[in-house]
């Protein structure tokens, strides 16, 4: 039995619809595990999940980012354990470290909330292993500070080390260096992600076009799949460099 856990801070609301696609697959329970946890035992990957944590005062992500279940998952993170972060969870991990960059406010200052086309550039991660390499996928975003942001040298080091893991294809809805949509860390178990696979998984949610998506499904399949059979070949870096 896999064990998944999805954190909760004050404000998150994309919990339970992770909770939702999650638990739907066999021989997997899945948890709430509340901010203030500062002990995290037994779990087979975690997700922080979209909202608003804190209202996001200050800065998106940045007062969760010292939380004490944070603490606890870049332990996790240094031990291999899959983290997924997804909008604000992806601004969180990148606050408290466990990602490069920052993101700021979209480049035309107003919240964004529509369909996204992306490109899948690395399919090498536990998140990613069942997609195509350069495969073109269709999911939601929703956020005003989703603009990612690096200088020019972290981008190159992003580039050379396969850590670019979805790029915006034909239009970037927010202004990201080199149109990135998400990223993992250089170990290739930690991935965060602006876009929200979550909100494409169900075949009851149309896209715009009035076509069902359900290419987000494939995000919670793959890391389902790694984590029951697949963590010898599909764990990235260890055999792009070999």
């Amino acid at each position: 039995m896999l064990r998944i856990g999805i954190v909760v801070f004050p404000g998150s609301n994309c919990d339970k619809d992770v909770y939702q696609i999650l638990s739907s697959f066999q021989n997997v329970r899945v948890e709430f595990v509340w901010y203030t946890k500062d002990k995290l035992q037994g779990y087979d990957a975690i997700v922080i999940p979209g909202g608003f944590a804190y209202g996001d005062r200050l800065r998106a992500g940045i007062i969760a980012a010292h939380s004490p279940v944070i603490t606890e998952i870049k332990k996790m993170a240094v031990h291999g354990i899959p983290i997924l972060g997804i909008c604000n969870g992806f601004q969180i991990l990148v606050e408290c470290g466990l990602l490069d960059g920052a993101l700021m406010t979209n480049r035309s200052l107003r919240f964004v909330c529509r369909w996204t086309t992306l490109k899948v550039e690395n399919r090498r991660t536990p998140f990613t292993c069942l997609f195509k390499r350069n495969q073109t996928i269709r999911l939601p975003i929703a956020h005003g500070e989703g603009r990612y942001v690096v200088n020019n040298l972290v981008e190159k080091r992003l580039k050379r080390k396969h850590q670019l893991i979805m790029r915006y294809f034909g239009d970037d809805p927010n202004g990201s260096t080199y149109n990135i949509a998400a990223i993992c860390n250089e170990e290739g178990n930690v991935m965060g992600m602006m876009p929200h696979p979550e909100r494409a998984s169900e075949r009851t949610i149309p896209s715009y076009d009035s076509m069902d998506s359900i290419d987000g499904l494939t995000i919670f399949k793959s890391l389902i799949h790694y984590l029951g059979n697949g963590r010898n070949d599909t764990m990235p870096f260890a055999y792009i460099r070999a």
